[in-house]
């Protein structure tokens, strides 16, 4: 994205050369910042054609990498004002020490969506007796005993995904 905000056409990215644009990522991407170099240049030595639209394309991306920007910052807002909820909650003391149970995991199981809270919780309604069948019986046949699914499907995923996460915990594996 910063490769794209600054230096916008293939041309442009020649130009500026690779110790600048090496320089600019490293202060970015300390790790991944030379590899990143290496490889944008390797494309470009590797390029042999160039591509009519590519001035249009130098106009177009800057402003695309600059709206991702804004909305990575957005999300990352967001991201700090669920922590702030959460952690003003009662009940997110106790659930954020359970093994598999972050702050996302915790948002989800304490706010559940409003046509949610009506509905039981996950996979609480009984299971369909079944009963043995005589030859005489001339109605339908019963019902199959499946797993039920009905219930918040929100609150399901998150509680499977932290029971999935749980299991990195070897108390919780053991269990």
């Amino acid at each position: 994205m910063l490769v794209l905000e600054t230096w916008t056409t293939p041309a442009a990215l020649t130009a500026a050369g690779k110790t600048k644009v090496r320089t600019r990522l490293l202060k970015k991407a300390p790790r991944l910042g030379g590899r990143l170099t290496d490889e944008i240049f390797a494309a470009l030595a590797a390029q042999t054609v160039v591509v009519t639209g590519t001035n249009a394309a130098g106009i177009v991306l800057p402003r695309l990498a600059a709206q991702l920007a804004a909305l990575r910052q957005k999300r990352a807002e967001v991201a700090e004002q669920v922590e702030e909820l959460v952690a003003a909650h009662p009940l997110s003391k106790v659930l954020t020490t359970m093994p598999g149970v972050g702050v996302r995991t915790c948002a989800r199981i304490l706010h559940p969506r409003s046509s949610a809270r009506t509905s039981p919780p996950p996979g609480t309604s009984p299971p369909t007796p079944v009963s043995p069948r005589s030859p005489a019986d001339q109605g339908p046949p019963p019902r199959r005993n499946t797993q039920p699914r009905g219930g918040n499907k929100v609150l399901k995923r998150a509680l499977f995904l932290s029971a999935f996460a749980a299991l990195s915990d070897p108390v919780s594996r053991t269990y």
